[in-house]
């Protein structure tokens, strides 16, 4: 049975970047992550609607030495225990790897969509990056939402939907699927 599913990169939409500079950084230990308020209760309500909750994520600091699995995978497993999420797709790599995976790329939707029978022109992207979208729209993801949190970096290519918030585009996606 091919299902749809919600996309959701993980730092600045699951749980909060840490900032520097006006970039955003990902929590390297447990004790570092912090779940966005409500987000808990809008992955509740899209798996209820039938969707599959699928986090999407580059994780470099696996690839520069910041970061090591173990620590990864104790972030991942906490996420995993407390959140209706099906999977978490993870990018260790950093742009000189040039892999598949790397979004912009949508090598991880891609395997996501393959190993879960997901329906990409019927699936939703929200991310808070211009990687996150273009990922989005390279993998044929019906809409893709940007939370835009006005950081130092490049903004992404439309089309694609500003929201404030998961909140803001689970409102949205559930607009558009009532059409």
């Amino acid at each position: 049975m091919v299902r749809a599913a919600i996309f959701l990169d993980r730092d600045g939409v699951i749980n909060e970047a840490i900032i520097h500079d006006g970039k955003p950084y990902a929590p390297v230990h447990l004790n570092e992550l912090r779940l966005i308020e409500g987000v808990p209760f809008v992955l509740q309500q899209f798996y209820d609607a039938g969707f599959i909750n699928v986090v999407v994520t580059n994780q470099p600091d696996i690839s520069t030495g910041k970061q090591n699995w173990s620590d990864l995978n104790v972030i991942h497993s906490n996420l995993l225990s407390k959140l209706n999420l099906a999977t978490i797709k993870v990018c260790p790599h950093v742009n000189f790897h040039q892999c598949s995976c790397r979004k912009p790329k949508p090598g991880l939707l891609l395997q996501a969509a393959e190993e879960l029978e997901i329906d990409l022109s019927q699936s939703f992207m929200i991310g808070d990056r211009w990687s996150d979208i273009a990922a989005g729209q390279a993998a044929g993801c019906k809409l893709n939402f940007f939370i835009d949190y006005g950081y130092d970096e490049n903004q992404p290519i439309e089309p694609y939907i500003s929201v404030k918030s998961l909140s803001d585009a689970a409102d949205k996606i559930f607009e558009t699927i009532k059409l």
